[in-house]
């Protein structure tokens, strides 16, 4: 009788986590769409939310608005990840120089691939971490994270970029670097939004080299 208890406990347990999951997917998505990311970005809803904390224990939620200071510094970024499988993780800005007139969509900020398991500082830094830097007067820019699952380790033909820098950032399209490399569609990801703070100035000059 106990065992039985147990096991319908069990089920109930499952059975929770499992609309818990869902309903999850389902805000996520709702949030993703209500920010025109599907299909600005990409064209498909990640099956999970990717973990995104920045300094101070702050956490990303899709749709957030955090200021520029507070997301100069590289993110922690953490998934689930298979331990002999590869990842590729992105943040890249689709509202460059503003939501209105993105003529420089994407934007990336930060690129690393051959991620092995979840361990980001031992992927391969194709783009070094540069914070959220809108122009003054441009409003709002969605700040997007995505992680895809490699077929393999790859070799990446991409110039490698440091964050000293602003050359070749723009004019990206994660979609297309997908596609390029064979990474199917996101599993994962995230979003914030951010507008122009006085830490602006400081890293434009930071990227004047």
């Amino acid at each position: 009788m106990v065992l039985r208890h147990e096991i319908r406990a069990a089920i109930l347990c499952l059975g929770i986590a499992s609309v818990v999951g869902t309903r999850l997917l389902s805000s996520m998505a709702q949030a993703l769409q209500t920010h025109e990311v599907i299909p600005d970005v990409v064209d498909k809803v990640p099956a999970s939310v990717l973990n995104v904390t920045y300094p101070n224990n702050l956490g990303v939620e899709i749709g957030k608005v955090l200021t520029p200071t507070l997301v100069k510094d590289q993110p922690t970024v953490q998934w689930d990840g298979e331990a002999n499988a590869f990842y590729t993780l992105c943040m890249t800005d689709p509202d460059a120089p503003s939501r209105q007139n993105p003529k420089f969509r994407e934007w990336h900020h930060w690129l690393v691939g051959n991620i092995p398991g979840s361990d980001v500082s031992k992927g391969e830094t194709l783009s070094q971490y540069i914070g959220s830097g809108p122009p003054q007067g441009t409003g709002l820019h969605r700040y997007v994270f995505l992680l895809y699952k490699q077929p393999g380790k790859l070799t990446f033909d991409e110039k490698r970029l440091t964050n000293r820098s602003g050359d070749n950032r723009g004019k990206f399209s994660i979609r297309k670097f997908a596609a390029k490399y064979k990474l199917g569609d996101p599993i994962a990801g995230n979003m914030y939004q951010a507008e122009y703070d006085d830490y602006v100035p400081i890293l434009y000059k930071q990227l004047e080299g």
